[in-house]
């Protein structure tokens, strides 16, 4: 199977999933369509793949990490929702439609991210299939990176960079902490879904997440709005990214750099890491 038919079946997968677990929240009406509006709004599902692509490369427990791959989803979703809010980003597109304060209220977008973000704990404590050694392990480690040291506080730091600017060091503590963490909490769960322990693939998601978001700041200089989907730009909202602290013909070295670091990080695996090869080169060479 080639890289591009497995990827869009992990995206299926999750996708399948994420519908069958938002059937079961209709009982919350206005709050869980507001939910829904945005969880399902389709997008790359770039963190629940790597839950099951580092899964797998461990020939680990794959409904286990299907669980944890669909909270990781839910917790991205909800960050996605309170960072489009008028107080944060004042957004108005996600994902190529309207943003969900946009269409649902801004009461209702942010009581939606904090319902996706309770259902998320709830979710991998309570669903089947059960395993509460591996359960409490998955909640710390996704919890602790979408946490006030990880996506929160990155999140913290780029408020404070719009209003006093950032150099070179606080850019690179914003994208390890707002991007990063959560990919490298999705690298986690899928080891602990395998057994292994949760450091397992760290070297890999760190440059992973770090060229992850360095591909997104340079996309928002050399992308259009219908490329991203999104209306905003970066250099409106005065962030602090790496073209901005670094230029665009070093942002991009850099993303070439923290690519082919994530690509060293996986040869211990051998042809068990095909996949998330091909995920680094994807994420390289991706418009959106």
């Amino acid at each position: 199977m080639d890289f591009d038919e497995k990827y869009r079946r992990y995206a299926q997968t999750v996708n399948a999933a994420l519908e069958k677990i938002m059937a079961g929240e209709a009982g919350a009406e206005a709050v869980g369509r507001a939910m829904a509006y945005s969880l399902l709004a389709g997008g790359k599902r770039v963190r629940p793949v790597i839950v099951l692509a580092c899964c797998e490369a461990l020939s680990g427990d794959m409904e286990l990490a299907l669980k944890y791959a669909c909270a990781i989803e839910m917790v991205h979703t909800y960050s996605l929702i309170h960072d489009d809010l008028p107080c944060m980003d004042n957004d108005a597109l996600r994902r190529g439609r309207p943003t969900n304060h946009v269409v649902h209220g801004e009461a209702l977008a942010l009581l939606a991210g904090d319902g996706l973000l309770n259902l998320a704990a709830e979710y991998i404590s309570g669903a089947a299939p059960r395993d509460a050694e591996k359960d409490i392990r998955a909640v710390s480690r996704l919890f602790g990176g979408s946490g006030v040291l990880g996506m929160i506080g990155g999140q913290a730091d780029d408020i404070y960079a719009e209003a006093h600017g950032a150099d070179k060091e606080l850019v690179e503590r914003i994208h390890h902490r707002k991007t990063g963490a959560l990919i490298r909490a999705a690298g986690e769960l899928g080891a602990i879904a395998a057994g292994a322990g949760p450091d397992a693939f760290d070297g890999y998601t760190t440059h992973l997440g770090l060229a992850f978001q360095i591909r997104d700041d340079i996309l928002d200089v050399e992308g259009s709005a219908e490329q991203l989907g999104k209306s905003n730009s970066d250099a409106a909202n005065n962030k602090a990214t790496f073209v901005s602290v670094y230029g665009l013909d070093e942002a991009k070295r850099r993303l070439e750099r923290e690519t082919a670091a994530a690509l060293a990080a996986l040869e211990p695996l051998g042809e068990g890491g095909r996949f998330l090869r091909g995920l680094a080169g994807y994420l390289l060479s991706r418009s959106n």
